[in-house]
C-alpha cells in the first residue's frame, strides 16, 4: 500500500475503534489516522502471533477487521494507563 492508502486506511480504522471504545468526541482526525495505523500494525502481529503464518496488509475486509482490533486493543490499553 502506497502512503495515501495508509493514512486513509488508518483513518477509518482509528475512526471505527474510537466509536467502538466510546472515545470518539475527544479524538480528532490525526489522532484516528496515528491509531488507525498503529493499530494496523499491532493486529497484524497478533494475527500472526495466533495463525503462524505472515500477514499481508492490503486494502480488504480482512485487513480492515484486524486493524480495527489493532486500534481497539491499543485505545483500551492506553485508555486504562490514563485512569489510574
Amino acid at each position: 500500500m502506497g502512503l495515501i492508502t495508509w493514512i486513509i486506511f488508518g483513518a477509518l480504522a482509528g475512526w471505527v475503534a474510537s466509536i467502538l471504545v466510546g472515545n470518539n468526541a475527544r479524538q480528532g482526525c490525526l489522532m484516528n489516522i496515528i491509531v488507525g495505523v498503529i493499530g494496523a500494525f499491532i493486529g497484524g502481529l497478533l494475527m500472526q502471533l495466533v495463525t503462524g503464518r505472515g500477514f499481508d496488509f492490503e486494502f480488504n475486509i480482512i485487513s480492515f477487521v484486524v486493524a480495527v482490533i489493532g486500534a481497539v486493543l491499543l485505545l483500551v490499553i492506553t485508555g486504562a494507563g490514563r485512569r489510574r
